[in-house]
């Protein structure tokens, strides 16, 4: 039995996406590396064709869908062999917090802009030192009559040279308790002080425009801060949890379409008169990582339904974040190796499937801290 029941719409959706990504990204997947970004014109497509921000409600111009919508759009944006096309960070990750935690007004000025693909977002949370301990932060946010002033810098920031706005993580240097320092801040990207830095050379992810933000004397309009004062760490440990779901969503998808991938190659490819594929060596190492993907899928199914009915599963969603991460990497290097000389070659998708997939066991919380937070709860 399924653990997941799309319904008849679910599967139009599904169907949909996968033509327009075969039509209108694949084919310039190799063209978006060499320029090391995704044009803003793909993200406008996007919108156009309901792609974008799913969750948020009609009144603002969205689909108002369920959550099972931003899981087909990580899933198959994904299996499209694609990682510089981050909509989920977009959709399912940035956007929900202005749809959660920013005024009327913010929400009425900035929602159909994110639907339509007329404004990116990003958020800015990681610093040179600061990623995974949020609290020890030095971004300082401080009051200035009806204005915020905000001073530091960000680093590691996805979208950050197409970004139009940003979720920016602050705190008030006069508060002492770390975590009631930190609050979160809407930052138009032409806001005078706000500096995108130069795009980040990474080893993977190579379209993915990565970028460090600088902060100078930005002054924005105290309405900017989200929620009150002071809520800014809570609000982010809430969202942290889909976040971290979004990341295991996209692992467990790689791992099946690298799976997925290197079985045909092994059907394809001989070796001493004979498909590698009916070598029981080459056959072990399939089963097993299919079995593997299997087990993922199954664990990542039951946590998708149990956030969709809106149960706290913040430990489970850790634990699945640093065991499909893990999971697709060793898989993505054991694929890797049965394409021998050929998945070493920039010309073969699995030789990028290799170098994007790692980056998932740092991003959104490392693994290590995954193991820390479960730990914790864990009462150890």
């Amino acid at each position: 039995m399924e653990i997941i029941n799309y319904s008849e719409e679910h599967k139009i959706f599904r169907d949909s996406l996968k033509k327009f990504l075969d039509k209108e990204v694949v084919p310039h997947i190799e063209e978006w590396e060499e320029a090391g970004i995704v044009p803003k014109s793909v993200w406008k497509k996007m919108g156009e064709q309901g792609f974008l921000c799913t969750s948020v409600p009609e009144e603002y111009g969205g689909l108002g869908a369920d959550f099972l919508y931003s899981v087909i759009v990580t899933e198959e944006t994904t299996k499209s062999g694609f990682s510089g096309l981050t909509a989920a960070l977009h959709s399912d990750i940035v956007v929900p917090y202005i749809t959660a935690f920013a005024s009327e007004e913010q929400k009425k000025k900035y929602l159909p802009g994110c639907i339509s693909g007329d404004i990116i977002t990003a958020v800015a949370m990681t610093e040179p030192n600061a990623g995974s301990d949020l609290a020890s932060m030095k971004t300082t946010a401080v009051e200035d009559g009806d204005h915020i002033i905000l001073n530091g810098q960000k680093t590691f920031i996805s979208n950050g040279i197409n970004c139009d706005l940003v979720v920016v993580a602050a705190k008030d240097p006069a508060e002492t308790n770390p975590h009631a320092a930190v609050d979160l801040f809407l930052v138009d990207a032409k806001t005078p002080g706000f500096e995108k830095g130069k795009q980040i050379k990474k080893i993977g992810w190579h379209s993915q425009d990565t970028a460090e933000m600088y902060f100078t004397d930005c002054r924005i309009p105290k309405e900017n801060r989200m929620g009150e004062k002071g809520t800014g760490f809570l609000k982010l440990m809430e969202k942290l949890q889909q976040e971290r779901l979004v990341c295991a969503i996209g692992a467990v998808a790689a791992a099946e379409l690298m799976v997925e991938m290197t079985i045909k190659y092994c059907k394809e490819r001989t070796a001493f008169g004979k498909p590698i594929s009916k070598f029981q060596h080459t056959q072990f190492e399939l089963v097993e990582m299919s079995t593997e993907a299997k087990l993922g899928r199954t664990f990542l199914d039951k946590l998708i339904m149990d956030h969709v009915e809106g149960k706290n599963v913040v430990v489970e969603v850790s634990m699945a974040k640093y065991w499909t991460t893990d999971m697709a990497f060793k898989v993505a290097d054991r694929c890797l190796q049965l394409f021998g000389g050929y998945g070493y070659c920039d010309e073969y998708p699995i030789s990028r499937a290799w170098r994007d997939i790692r980056v998932t066991r740092i991003f959104a919380g490392t693994n290590e801290i995954m193991k820390m937070i479960a730990a914790r709860f864990m009462g150890l």
